[in-house]
């Protein structure tokens, strides 16, 4: 059995961590979810900037938009819906099978909205009516201004893939928003079946303490993070909390490992798949994760409950220099800023591109 179809009879989700127009087109993403089990699909600007950029698959919309007056940020999403429709109608048969827990495709907000609530809670609302489709996350930053506005969103009815998220204080922060919009759903007499995710980021802690740490430390920083956040998100499943809000119908706020592809050319290519192989949580991961679990991944168990040994090299960290809290707070600034900047770098290239293909159209006529 290969190691996707592993995970996935592990009660696992495989979402891939990218989206072009090619791997639709050519037939790319059918096939990963026919042959590696995919099941899902999450997109950020750095990746919408490098399929734009690097290939010409985009050339005839950009053109087409911009002669109907539409520029920057619209232009970007109507581009990017396009896409995202067609992925999500893909993943519609696993979506209807899984009621709803699975199938889904992710469109973000806006980076330069992150300290902005209200902003975000109306991006949020217009990305979703305008998507059409039922299996569309929109991605909101786990930021004080996010969380605001994800417990906005969830009670608006919206499903949002929670991003940015870099500590287990993180997470709970986003799954206590997604709990007080279910609750208020609830009171008001609303279905309380909106689905959320919860992404945690991975493969940026190890990069950070790559050179302040010794090596028998190395490359073990994400992993603990992520097994000591396994633990509280499995603690509040098994809360009374969550069992009043699962008998009125609510769906739980799953846990999805993000950025599970390793920087660290010295260190396996599927360290991360491997080690966040837990039942009832998604792994989204980059094509070249993807393919290189297909080929050489070893699944040997399935995570702790209990977080395993998180604790004790936490500690081991500490003991090497490592605030835990101060980084992860620097990491989610970090990220936060960016996505900005790919976001503005993809904002000029469709400006760029638009005026090209318009010079272009004049010089032929």
């Amino acid at each position: 059995m290969k190691p996707t179809r592993q995970l996935h009879e592990l009660g696992q989700s495989l979402w891939l961590d990218n989206i072009t127009r090619e791997i639709l087109d050519d037939g790319t993403l059918q096939r990963y979810i026919d042959e590696l089990s995919v099941t899902g699909l999450t997109s950020n600007p750095t990746i919408f900037d490098e399929a734009i950029g690097k290939t010409a698959a985009y050339d005839a919309g950009i053109a087409e938009k911009a002669r109907a007056g539409k520029s920057g940020e619209a232009l970007f999403t109507d581009l990017a819906l396009e896409d995202l429709r067609r992925a999500a109608d893909l993943f519609r048969p696993i979506f209807e099978a899984s009621h709803g827990e699975d199938g889904w495709v992710s469109m973000e907000v806006s980076p330069l909205l992150a300290d902005d609530s209200a902003g975000t809670i109306a991006a949020a609302k217009a990305i979703h009516a305008q998507a059409e489709r039922p299996n569309l996350f929109v991605k909101i930053p786990g930021t004080a201004a996010g969380v605001v506005a994800i417990e906005e969103a969830i009670f608006a009815g919206v499903p949002v893939n929670v991003t940015l998220l870099f500590s287990r204080e993180h997470y709970l922060a986003a799954a206590e928003a997604y709990l007080r919009g279910i609750e208020r759903r609830i009171a008001a007499g609303l279905d309380p079946k909106i689905v959320s995710v919860a992404s945690l980021f991975i493969s940026r802690w190890d990069r950070a303490v790559a050179e302040q740490v010794p090596q028998d430390l190395r490359n073990r920083l994400g992993v603990a993070i992520g097994r000591r956040t396994y633990r509280a998100y499995r603690d509040l499943l098994a809360s009374s909390r969550w069992a009043r809000l699962a008998s009125a119908g609510a769906r739980p706020q799953r846990l999805l490992w993000a950025s599970t592809g390793v920087k660290d050319p010295a260190a396996s290519d599927t360290l991360y798949v491997e080690a966040f192989a837990a039942p009832e949580t998604i792994d989204t991961m980059p094509e070249k994760t993807l393919l290189a679990l297909a080929d050489h991944g070893e699944i040997k168990g399935a995570m702790a409950a209990d977080g395993g040994d998180a604790e004790s090299t936490l500690a081991a960290f500490a003991q090497a220099g490592v605030d835990v809290d101060a980084l992860a707070t620097r990491l989610q600034l970090e990220g936060a800023q960016a996505f900005v900047k790919s976001w503005q770098e993809l904002m000029k290239r469709i400006a760029d591109k638009s005026a090209k293909l318009d010079d272009g159209a004049k010089a032929a006529r």
